[in-house]
């Protein structure tokens, strides 16, 4: 019961300045105006004028509504989810009320408001349950991530390669292989902190150089990577792990099938208000015995993950030849202060 309890508070409230939110709502409205629509038509013909009167009571409620839910999503982070609805309803229905109470007496009789208030209550919370359902759909995802991570940290030929590679350290390089162990510890760490929270673009390269110190014991001078990180960018929002499972594909299938690899590129920049987030890595040549086979599920993972944190306005995309694999991401630019992000290490 307790624990059913606290994954109540953790589903947050829709955010409202998110553009694949607004698009979701404003379909699920508008499907629902026409079918209002379409079964209460006594003559066919008579569809266009009767979604045109509808439209008129449906539409500036519905915008004045999303515009003052845009403006006050700061101050809706504060309340409970169920505090939430309620305050989201009750805006809904108040301009409802101030458009009813301007237009009713010229159009309709006084009757119609306390049904249209009603009304518009049940559609409230029939969109904002929809929402939430969705949210829960994909929340598993960041359980999923977290697995993934923790499953990828260790497989067998990770766990025991490192371990070898410490092993031939302890006695030569006691220093170095202390520092390997370090690394290996933290990495592991990394997946029992809180995983849905935002990290930021300087944790998640903390995560992404520990992981390539590690690989870097084994793999030595055949594991170059070449940084293009704007200082700008150090504080923007990240999905937390999105960045090393990226650099694990690329050292597995571009680094480690390859006997002289060119060197992994890895580029974040902020253009136009948005992150542009880039790893390319060469690719052996096709048909050769040391190619390795992959299905997706690293980018999959990451990809849902994406859709959680972010809805329509991220994405990711991803470019191949003969020669070199590149993964895009692009997300909207939001920036979290030192300190308040989901942090692995002390970053």
């Amino acid at each position: 019961m307790l624990l059913e309890q606290s994954t109540e508070e953790l589903v947050p409230l829709p955010d409202f300045r998110n553009f694949g939110v607004l698009l979701r709502i404003l379909l699920l409205i508008h499907l629902g105006m026409l079918a209002y629509v379409l079964v209460g038509l006594s003559v066919w013909e008579e569809w266009p004028l009767r979604l045109g009167e509808a439209a008129m009571w449906v539409e500036p409620p519905l915008l004045g509504t999303l515009l003052l839910l845009s403006i006050m999503m700061p101050w809706l982070n504060r309340l409970s989810y169920h505090m939430g609805v309620l305050g989201v309803s009750a805006l809904a229905m108040f301009l409802v009320f101030g458009q009813r109470k301007v237009l009713l007496s010229v159009l309709q009789p006084a009757t119609a408001l306390l049904p249209a208030l009603l009304f518009t209550m049940m559609l409230v919370v029939s969109v904002m349950l929809y929402l939430r359902l969705r949210w829960k759909s994909l929340s598993p995802r960041l359980t999923e991530a977290r697995l993934a991570a923790l499953q990828a940290r260790i497989r067998p030929h990770f766990f025991f390669n490192s371990l070898n590679a410490v092993l031939s350290l302890i006695r030569s390089e006691p220093k170095r292989a202390e520092q390997v162990l370090e690394d290996l510890a933290d990495l592991f760490r990394v997946v029992m902190v809180d995983k849905q929270q935002l990290s930021t673009v300087e944790c998640e390269l903390e995560v992404a150089r520990r992981y390539l110190n590690i690989e870097a014991v084994r793999l030595g001078d055949r594991l170059i990577v070449e940084w293009d990180i704007a200082q700008s960018s150090l504080m923007a929002a990240l999905p937390p792990l999105l960045l090393q499972p990226l650099l694990e594909n690329a050292i597995y299938y571009g680094v480690e099938p390859i006997l002289d690899p060119r060197p992994v590129q890895i580029s974040i920049a902020i253009k136009d208000k948005h992150v542009h987030l880039g790893i390319k890595n060469s690719l052996p040549q096709a048909g050769t015995v040391s190619q390795h086979k992959g299905n997706g599920m690293a980018l999959q993972n990451i990809r849902q993950r994406l859709l959680l944190h972010f809805d329509a306005e991220a994405n990711l995309s991803t470019y191949a030849n003969n020669d070199y694999y590149q993964v895009h991401i692009v997300l909207p630019y939001r920036e979290i202060p030192h300190g308040n992000a989901t942090a692995p290490f002390s970053c």
